[in-house]
């Protein structure tokens, strides 16, 4: 039964795995097919829907390597799978910053390849980034990127390693403002994680600090009030 469910989990069928689960209650969520699990499989493959459902499985191992030494969420980040890279990153048990047997980090190979969201939202999730030993060529994420091509996630990286703060922050905003959240949602989000207690100035182009800079008037007590109601669902989305 686990090598069915393995191949389920493959494949993205997520109705087939629940019924398989909800029929085989100890069934072993982390069976080795070949040196990979379901979540593996699931983070190799892009099935988000699978990999939130096997996360919310108590008996999980988020932590597994597959033989060369990938974990779940490396394969996710090395497949530029963005939608996998957000479920693992709101997890605190996934150890992000895992090596493979042969040194490489996620981000090394997320920076290869170009994935410049799955960059974008791990650091503006404030998990830990590792960017590897400079001049290293197993570790050194800014000088692969350099090295491929990969202009925007060498100036993305180059940024963060200037200035954490500030590139978190600005990550942030732009994820809140581009990525399905209304403005109201993002603006909370921004200042509960970054604690803008004061207005920005008024020519600042973001749209965060737009919001900010309005009159503290009824407007943006509306506003504000607006935004608190809809809290649940903006830390969901973020």
């Amino acid at each position: 039964m686990e090598k069915e469910f393995f191949e389920v989990a493959k494949d993205g069928n997520v109705e087939v795995v629940q019924d398989i689960l909800r029929k085989n209650p100890k069934l072993d969520v982390n069976f080795d097919q070949n040196g990979w699990t379901s979540l593996h499989s699931a983070c190799r493959n892009g099935h988000d829907a699978i990999v939130s459902f096997l996360l919310a499985h108590p008996n999980i191992d988020v932590n597994l390597k597959t033989r060369n030494g990938h974990t779940a969420f490396f394969l996710a980040c090395a497949n530029g799978h963005l939608s996998c890279v957000r479920e693992m990153l709101r997890d605190f048990r996934v150890k992000v910053n895992e090596r493979d047997n042969v040194g490489c980090t996620p981000v090394y190979w997320a920076a290869c390849w170009g994935h410049l969201d799955v960059i974008k939202w791990w650091i503006a999730s404030g998990r830990e980034v590792n960017l590897g030993t400079p001049g290293d060529g197993k570790t050194d994420a800014i000088r692969v990127a350099k090295k491929e091509g990969k202009t925007e996630v060498v100036i993305l990286l180059e940024r963060f390693n200037s200035d954490v703060t500030e590139t978190r922050h600005a990550m942030r905003v732009e994820i809140g403002w581009y990525d399905e959240a209304a403005p109201e949602m993002f603006a909370l989000v921004v200042f509960v994680c970054d604690g803008l207690l004061q207005a920005k100035d008024a020519t600042t182009t973001t749209p965060a600090a737009r919001f900010f800079s309005m009159p503290k008037d009824s407007l943006l007590n509306s506003r504000w009030c607006f935004a608190t109601v809809r809290w649940d669902q903006a830390r969901k989305s973020f």
